[in-house]
């Protein structure tokens, strides 16, 4: 595998602001915030994007997806908050890691970013 961003903030040898980790997911808040509150939420594992899902893998989806309203609650969205992946290239995917973003802390616009 090529130098991966993510697995390399995972491991400790980029710092980041981590915010939430267990086994299997690390969460940490985005360098470049869209909103209050942007914090992503990666799988431990590598997988690349969404396509790369299948049913060896897929428990770790669910894993970010039982730690994103622990770690939603824990930064006070009690009022709402989006999650978007970005899957590929076309789709806007910067970091070939599967990752989540949690984005809150003020009143979303409907219309997608």
């Amino acid at each position: 595998m090529d130098f991966c961003l993510f697995c390399s903030i995972i491991d400790g040898s980029i710092p980041s602001a981590k915010v939430y980790e267990d086994e299997y997911v690390y969460a940490f808040r985005d360098i470049n915030p869209q909103a209050p509150v942007h914090v992503l939420v990666v799988p431990k594992t590598h997988i690349s994007n969404t396509n790369e899902l299948n049913a060896e893998n897929s428990v770790l989806v669910a894993k970010c997806f039982e730690a994103i309203p622990v770690i939603a609650a824990q930064e006070g969205l009690t009022n709402g908050y989006r999650v978007i992946n970005n899957c590929g290239e076309d789709g806007g995917q910067t970091v070939k890691h599967l990752h989540f973003h949690i984005l809150g802390g003020k009143k979303l616009s409907e219309q997608m970013v």
